[in-house]
C-alpha cells in the first residue's frame, strides 16, 4: 500500500504501452504461420485460427488482471496472494520465457535480414551479447522507440494483406485427417503469441491513471484496456490474413514454402508483391519487410532482456534472490543481473540447432506464467471479480494447464530446461535466504494470522550494507557531510547530483544535445571535486551525476528510480531556510511523486 502524498510516477501513456506490447505481440506472426505451415501444411488453416482465439481470450483476461492490479498484475504480484513460493515459481518460469524470448527473436531477425544459416547462431550470439553490453550504460526506455518500429511493421503488414487479397482462395486448403490428440499437438507447438501480456500486466504501476481515478486510489482498467485491444486485434487478424495468404500460395510452391518458414512474412511479400507490382518490385518490398521485422524483432531481444534484469532485480531486493544481485554499476544497472540476462539466451542460442528448436522451448514458459497468473486470481475469493470474468478465466486456466502439460509430455528439451531454471531459481532462493537468516517452518493458521504482515507496523528497518544514496545539492552544505556519514554507515554507494536549471526551455529533447559535463561547470565541479576527495579519505564510493534541465524534480525523479536509489536526500543551506524548501516546487514534487520504496531526507 502506498504511504500517504509518496507514490510510484505514473507517465506511461495507453500508446507506449500499447507498442511496447506489440514489440512482443506484434513479432510472433513472423514465425507463428511458418510453424503452424510446418506442423500442419495446407491444413494448417484452423490451428492458426485456434491460437489467433486463445491470443484474444488470453488479452481480455488480462485486461480484467490489469483492472484488478493497478500497481503491477504480473504473475509474480497475483501469485504473491496464493503464497511466496508459487510467485517465485512463476517468476522463474517468466525468466524461463525471457531467455527463450530473447534467443528466438534474435536468430529471426538474423532470418530476417538474410544471414546465411551456417552464420544464423554465431550472428545471434553475437547481437545478445551487443545488446547486453549497451544494456551496461543504463536502462533504456524503450517505448518511443518500440512505437517507431511499431507503425512501419503495422504498414508492412497492411501492404501484405492488401496485395494478397485478390489471391486469397480455399481451393488449397485441406481438411486434417489425423485424430484430435495429433491436432491438440500441432496447436500447442505453435502457441508463441502470448508473452507480451505479461509485460504489460507488469507495467500497470506506471501507467497513467484513469480520469476518475486517484493516487491514493488508483485505476488504469481503460488505460489497460486501451493498450491491449488494438494490439490483440491487430495480432489475431494480421496472423490470421497472413495465414491465409501463405495457404492461398499454389501447391507447387510447397517446397519453398517449408524452407522459407523462418523468415514467411518475407516470402509473402516477395511473392505477392512480385504478382502486384512485378518481380523486382517484389524483391525490393521482400527486402524493406525482412530490415523492418528483424529490427522490431531485435528490439523485442532488448526488451527481454530488461525484463530480466528487471524480474531478477525485483526478485532480489524482495529477499528471494542473493542481496548481491542487487548491487548497481556505475551506469545504475545491477551487474550480476545484467550478466545473467545476457548469458541465458546467449547460452541458449549456443545449443540450438535451429530456431525450431527454440521454438520447443519457448512455450512452457510463457504458458506456466500465465496460467499460475490466471489460476491464483480466478482461485482468489478475495479478488472482486464478476462472475463471467471468473469463468473465463478458469476456463482459460484449465486450456493453459493442458496445454503446459502436452508440452512436459510431448517436449522433453522444454521440460528439461524449465527445470534447470527452476532447480536453479530455488537453488539461489534456498541460498539467499539461508544467508539472511530466514527458515522454513511450519505453523497453525492462527499463529500465522497474527503474524502476518497485514497485522504489523507498515515500517521496516533496513541495516543490510550495500545501500545506495542520492543527494541532490546546490552548494557546499551540511547534507553533503552527512550523505558522506550516511554512506559510510551503511556500506553503500553515494551519488552526488547538481542539476542546472534552465531558464527557458529549448525546442526538442535535451538528449539531443551535447551531453553536459560537470567539470565545465565552475560550481557543480567545486562541489564534485570536494565529494570525491570526502569519499576517497572515508573508503566511500562516490559517483558524480550532472544534469541540465528545466524541469530539476522531475530529473531527480527520474534518475532516483531509474538507478534504484534506497535513500534521497536534499538541503538547505542554514535551517532557516528549511520551511522555504519544504515550500518550494521542488520538495514538494518531489515528495508528492517519489517511489515508495525511496526513503526522502530532507536535511538542514
Amino acid at each position: 500500500m502506498n504511504s500517504p502524498g509518496i507514490h510510484r510516477p505514473r507517465n506511461l501513456d495507453w500508446k507506449r504501452a500499447a507498442a511496447l506490447l506489440y514489440g512482443d505481440w506484434g513479432t510472433s506472426k513472423a514465425y507463428v504461420i511458418g510453424l503452424a505451415f510446418v506442423a500442419a501444411g495446407f491444413s494448417a488453416l484452423p490451428i492458426i485460427l485456434a491460437v489467433c482465439a486463445l491470443t484474444a481470450v488470453v488479452g481480455y483476461n488480462y485486461i480484467v488482471i490489469c483492472k484488478h492490479f493497478p500497481d503491477g498484475g504480473g504473475v509474480y504480484s497475483a501469485a504473491r496472494h496464493q503464497g511466496r513460493l508459487l510467485a517465485v515459481m512463476g517468476a522463474l518460469l517468466l525468466v524461463a520465457n525471457f531467455t527463450v524470448t530473447a534467443a528466438m527473436s534474435g536468430w529471426a531477425a538474423m532470418s530476417y535480414f538474410g544471414v546465411p544459416d551456417g552464420y544464423t547462431r554465431w550472428a545471434t550470439m553475437g547481437i545478445i551479447v551487443a545488446i547486453g553490453v549497451m544494456n551496461y550504460f543504463g536502462p533504456k526506455h524503450t517505448g518511443s522507440f518500440a512505437m517507431s518500429l511499431a507503425v512501419p511493421m503495422v504498414v508492412v503488414v497492411g501492404l501484405i494483406v492488401i496485395f494478397s487479397a485478390p489471391h486469397l482462395s480455399l481451393a488449397n486448403l485441406e481438411i486434417s485427417h489425423e485424430g484430435f490428440r495429433k491436432n491438440w499437438v500441432a496447436f500447442v507447438g505453435v502457441i508463441l503469441a502470448l508473452s507480451g501480456v505479461e509485460a504489460i500486466a507488469n507495467l500497470t504501476g506506471v501507467m497513467k491513471l484513469d480520469p476518475d481515478a486517484t493516487m491514493d486510489q488508483p485505476r488504469v482498467g481503460q488505460t489497460a484496456r486501451k493498450a491491449i485491444w488494438p494490439v490483440a486485434l491487430e495480432v489475431v487478424l494480421g496472423t490470421s490474413l497472413l495465414g491465409w495468404a501463405m495457404l492461398s500460395l499454389p501447391r507447387s510452391q510447397q517446397s519453398q514454402l517449408e524452407a522459407r518458414w523462418e523468415d514467411m512474412m518475407r516470402f509473402l511479400a516477395e511473392q505477392y508483391g512480385g504478382m502486384a507490382l512485378g518481380e523486382h518490385f517484389g524483391q525490393i518490398f521482400g527486402l524493406v519487410v525482412g530490415v523492418v521485422v528483424g529490427l522490431l524483432l531485435l528490439s523485442a531481444v532488448n526488451t527481454a532482456i530488461g525484463a530480466l534484469i528487471g524480474l531478477t532485480y525485483m526478485m532480489a531486493r524482495d529477499g528471494e534472490m542473493p542481496r548481491s544481485f542487487t548491487r548497481l554499476s556505475a551506469h545504475g544497472v545491477p551487474w550480476i543481473p545484467l550478466v545473467i540476462a545476457a548469458a541465458l539466451p546467449f547460452l541458449v542460442a549456443a545449443v540450438s540447432a535451429d530456431l525450431e528448436s527454440l521454438a520447443g522451448l519457448y512455450a512452457i514458459g510463457v504458458v506456466g506464467a500465465i496460467a499460475v497468473n490466471l489460476g491464483s486470481c480466478a482461485f482468489n475469493p478475495k479478488l472482486a471479480l464478476k462472475w463471467y470474468e471468473r469463468g473465463v478465466m478458469g476456463l482459460t486456466f484449465v486450456v493453459l494447464f493442458g496445454v503446459e502439460l502436452t508440452i512436459a509430455k510431448t517436449k522433453t528439451d522444454a521440460l528439461f530446461f524449465a527445470c534447470c531454471v527452476l532447480g536453479a531459481g530455488l537453488g539461489l532462493r534456498a541460498y539467499a535466504q539461508r544467508r539472511a537468516g530466514l527458515r522454513t517452518v511450519t505453523i497453525p493458521e492462527h499463529v500465522a494470522a497474527g503474524v502476518s504482515p497485514e497485522t504489523a507496523l507498515d515500517f521496516k528497518i533496513n541495516l543490510s550494507p550495500g545501500q545506495s544514496i542520492l543527494v541532490a545539492a546546490r552548494g557546499l552544505t551540511p547534507v553533503l557531510g552527512f550523505a558522506i556519514e550516511e554512506a559510510r554507515l551503511r556500506q553503500g554507494t553515494l551519488y552526488v547530483l547538481y542539476v542546472k536549471e534552465l531558464a527557458v526551455v529549448l525546442p526538442g529533447p535535451l538528449e539531443n544535445a551535447e551531453r553536459p559535463r560537470w567539470q565545465d561547470d565552475p560550481e557543480a565541479a567545486k562541489i564534485m571535486t570536494s565529494m570525491l576527495e570526502l569519499g576517497r579519505q572515508n573508503s566511500v564510493p562516490v559517483v558524480p551525476l550532472y544534469s541540465v534541465s528545466e524541469n530539476p524534480a522531475a530529473t531527480i525523479l527520474d534518475l532516483s528510480a531509474t538507478l534504484g536509489i534506497d535513500i534521497l536526500m536534499l538541503g538547505a543551506r542554514h535551517r532557516r531556510t528549511l520551511a522555504q524548501l519544504f515550500k518550494g516546487d521542488v520538495a514538494n514534487q518531489v515528495a508528492k511523486d517519489l517511489p515508495e520504496n525511496i526513503q526522502l531526507v530532507i536535511h538542514g
